[in-house]
């Protein structure tokens, strides 16, 4: 049997232009040439993908694109029509998790508990003193379609919201404002249906998990923790009711914050999770004995069979 053809597509036209190249470099190098043949595809244009792919003859594309044209299920459609499989969910799942606001509400169907919002489209104005009697005297505002925590506001008053909401505007058109919950951040990966265990994080460099933390070299410590039995079951349900009620396939992974030590709140779903050194899924699947090479096996296996 001969290697398999694996694409890894990155760059894009997304704010996470940087961690897709850093995150696709990393997959690239470290794809077993014994069973791959591997393509590195770096796209600056959407327009780039048809071009760029349709004479390869791949058997599979690994999307390392994060953000806008790469977790939001255009480019999955674009590989859908040149019949080759990719990683992670398909396009109407990639579609509804990259929307925060339509992801909480049917996560929420589900019985999974959310933290309270409200959304504001461009071209709206938005009353912070009406917000305030809604989720309390600090929110956050972030972009609904957004990653990597770029673009987030905590915000007080009516001129830190009006600030908060020009920032949003001027790389998303709807805003997510949601009351602040205060307590750990966890992130769980699913993988072909089976949740891995549960990564704590534990910012150093910023006040809460922000691009910095995530991406900057000791900017949070992040390691693999359990929680009492209760809770660790209930987030263990909740991120499968998360996977199965957004239609994921092949892996996403699931983030939450634990107030208390003891009441997790749904945040949102990475469909392609960032896959560099310095990233949570690949440590969570260490723990179970996996090193980077087998992970990105684990990862391309869970996918490269999906029907679409």
């Amino acid at each position: 049997m001969g290697k398999i053809r694996v694409g890894v597509i990155r760059g894009g036209v997304s704010t996470e232009r940087e961690i897709s190249l850093k995150t696709g470099s990393e997959i690239v190098a470290n794809l077993n040439r014994d069973k791959y043949e591997v393509f590195d595809i770096v796209i600056d244009k959407e327009n780039e993908v048809f071009e760029k792919v349709k004479d390869l003859n791949l058997d599979f594309a690994y999307i390392a694109l994060h953000g806008v044209f790469g977790e939001d299920g255009r480019i999955q459609a674009i590989l859908q029509s040149l019949g080759v499989a990719y990683s992670g969910p398909g396009v109407m799942s990639s579609a509804v998790c990259m929307d925060k606001e339509f992801s909480k509400r049917i996560v929420a169907g589900y019985g999974v508990r959310i933290a309270k919002w409200i959304s504001v489209r461009r071209g709206e104005t938005a009353n912070f003193d009406e917000i305030k009697e809604k989720l309390g005297d600090e929110v956050v505002v972030k972009p609904n379609s957004g990653g990597s925590s770029i673009g987030v506001s905590f915000v007080s008053n009516q001129k830190e919201l009006d600030k908060g909401l020009d920032l949003v505007f001027s790389m998303d058109k709807e805003a997510l404002i949601e009351e602040v919950l205060t307590g750990v951040e966890i992130s769980v990966p699913v993988i072909d249906g089976k949740v891995f265990p549960t990564i704590r994080i534990e910012a150093l460099a910023g006040d809460y998990f922000d691009f910095e933390s995530k991406y900057a070299k000791g900017g949070a410590k992040e390691y693999v923790y359990e929680f009492s039995e209760k809770v660790q079951s209930e987030i263990n349900r909740f991120a499968k009711d998360s996977y199965y009620g957004l239609k994921c396939e092949g892996f996403s992974r699931i983030d939450f914050m634990v107030v208390n030590e003891d009441t997790p709140y749904f945040m949102e779903v990475n469909t392609l999770p960032g896959m560099t050194a310095a990233s949570l899924l690949p440590k969570s699947t260490a723990s179970l004995g996996y090193n980077y090479e087998q992970t990105l096996d684990l990862l391309i296996n869970s996918s490269i069979n999906v029907e679409r």
